[in-house]
């Protein structure tokens, strides 16, 4: 059936419902920098937001668009300078709409061709004077929602656009854990919420498995919400076999109550200086100090650390029997000076503090990660009171990351000849990114090889950060998916925006984000961008997850909080 096209003159009747959402009209604008649409006199500008979005009727196509900025203009300056009373109403209406009128700014997204159902990018722009309306509820189902082909199990809701509730937006599940992904946003708007509310879509509907650096403990059993403690992944309903909790510290998870899976523990003996190497900006570590950690790999082997940091008092001279100790005779040797082994020794005693470091570990803290994984769990790597110590932090994901992914590009190699080898995809997740992604040491991390791997070995990240203008512009090149909470530094937003198409009009959009439970989504598991109030994560979400397992039973948020408070 053809759409019809649209009349230039109104109705003197009572207007149709159609022509109540009418907006405005096109009066100018580009492709590339969005349409000026002049608002109907009837129209009350107060009642426009940015982020809205709107229909743009065309003669035999339809432009989706989303309203970019809102601002007053008058056909003559002199009112300006001379503004009426504004007490007077009959001057008011006489001036309202033609003297002074309302303008919108529009940046078109999407392009509907009579008789095709799927939104194409947009190419061309409208005539002049093509009408533009608010967009239906049906509308935006029709650009969101799920393709047919696809089936909506590979969809997850993750809230509903401003001024439309009950309008679900889904993210396509496949798409997002496709290519790496973002959640930018300054402290305080709900990072870390948000990356849980994905990563619970993802788990749940078998979309990838997760390994979660939890830096503060966020993630796995339960975590501090608005209104007290909310569940964690392993607490939701069909989740509690797919994720695996291991913890750093078992004295912090006892204190919390959280209920681990999996204590790690790694060995001196199993460090290299690799998973060293990055702590160069966190403990301060020259070049000189990590070339003369590889010597000292090479000299001493696999007990290169343990040595160094047991002869940390220990001065460089002959034992009772007459040998020298290993650094004293490197030191004499001039493979290394006293005063770069000292500096070693100082800046690594620091692993002291790390009880989660031992001499000798009884197993392989990766490979006994990487088994669940393999296995189709996630995991959740909880850090208990090292996760305020950045250079833990940063030195157990660099150490774990290395060794599962090249696990995971020895086994993708191996699928080549026999499928059966395929590892299941994995989204490695990772807090406070810009300390693994900075310019000038991304392109030497293994996180930087992911990036920019995209899915070549099935595996992506979900960076999670306040400071997106700190990581290397190369890596977020190959961000698929970005979730932007509110962001007040012009570095952040900038960074955040790179590569994206309209970007200085989004960048309005984003300014006028709330501090809680917003964000603007956009990338490769959305059709375009979207400004989004997220859903809650509390017990009606609890209630919807139960409801797809099949469980209607009245008390079923009491069954699955239960285990919270010891009752089971």
């Amino acid at each position: 059936m053809a759409w019809p096209r649209e009349g230039m003159e109104r109705s003197p009747n009572r207007p149709s419902e159609k022509e109540a959402r009418r907006l405005g009209r096109v009066i100018g604008g580009s492709l590339s920098e969005g349409l000026v649409v002049k608002l109907d006199p009837r129209i009350a500008i107060e009642g426009l937001a940015v982020g809205r979005y709107v229909v743009i009727h065309g003669y035999r196509r339809r432009f989706f668009g989303m309203i970019t900025d809102i601002r007053l203009d008058s056909a003559n300056p002199d009112l300006a300078r001379m503004p009426p009373d504004p007490d007077d109403p009959l001057i008011r209406d006489m001036v309202s709409g033609i003297g002074v009128f309302g303008q919108i700014h529009v940046q078109p997204m999407l392009l509907l061709e009579e008789g095709d159902p799927l939104p194409r990018p947009v190419k061309t722009v409208p005539a002049h004077f093509a009408p533009v309306y608010e967009a239906t509820e049906e509308e935006v189902h029709a650009i969101f929602r799920p393709r047919r082909e696809e089936g909506e199990d590979r969809y997850f809701v993750i809230g509903e656009p401003l001024d439309m509730p009950g309008v679900r937006i889904p993210l396509n599940l496949d798409r997002l854990v496709e290519r790496s992904s973002g959640v930018f946003g300054k402290s305080g708007t709900g990072k870390t919420f948000l990356a849980r509310l994905l990563l619970a879509g993802v788990i749940y509907h078998n979309a990838s498995v997760a390994l979660i650096f939890d830096m503060h403990n966020e993630y796995g059993w339960s975590a501090p919400g608005e209104g007290g403690q909310v569940p964690g992944l392993k607490q939701l309903p069909g989740c509690f076999s797919r994720v695996v909790i291991a913890t750093l510290d078992e004295e912090s998870s006892r204190r919390r109550n959280s209920r681990y899976d999996l204590v790690i523990r790694i060995g001196y003996d199993q460090i290299e200086p690799e998973d060293v190497e990055l702590l160069r900006g966190v403990i301060g570590l020259s070049e000189v100090q990590i070339g003369a950690l590889y010597m000292l790999r090479r000299r001493l082997g696999r007990d290169w650390l343990r040595i160094l940091l047991e002869e940390e008092e220990a001065p460089p001279v002959e034992d009772e029997e007459g040998g020298g100790s290993p650094l004293a005779e490197l030191v004499e040797r001039d493979l290394i000076t006293s005063s770069t082994l000292g500096a070693l020794q100082r800046k690594l005693g620091l692993f002291h503090r790390f009880r989660f470091l031992i001499p000798r570990a009884p197993e392989d803290a990766a490979q006994a990660v990487l088994s669940r994984l393999l296995q189709g769990q996630s995991v959740v790597l909880e850090f208990g009171r090292y996760g305020n110590d950045m250079a833990a932090y940063v030195l157990v994901a660099n150490y774990l990351t290395r060794r599962i992914h090249a696990e995971y590009v020895r086994r993708k190699e191996m699928a080549l000849g026999d499928p059966g080898q395929e590892p299941p995809h994995l989204v490695i997740v990772v807090e406070e990114a810009h300390k693994f992604l900075q310019p000038g040491i991304a392109e030497h991390t293994v996180f930087g090889t992911i990036a920019r791997e995209l899915r070549k070995y099935n595996v992506t990240l979900l960076i999670v950060d306040q400071r997106p203008s700190q990581i290397d512009g190369e890596v977020l090149s190959q961000i698929g998916t970005r979730v932007l909470c509110l962001l007040d530094h012009e570095e952040d937003v900038r960074a955040a925006l790179s590569g994206i198409s309209g970007a200085s009009r989004l960048r309005e959009v984003l300014a006028r984000l709330e501090t809680k439970q917003q964000a603007l989504l956009l990338g490769h598991a959305v059709p375009m961008p979207v400004v989004v109030r997220t859903r809650d994560y509390d017990s009606s979400f609890v209630e919807d997850l139960a409801r797809r397992e099949g469980d209607r039973s009245p008390d079923v948020v009491e069954k699955y909080f239960r285990v919270m408070r010891d009752e089971d």
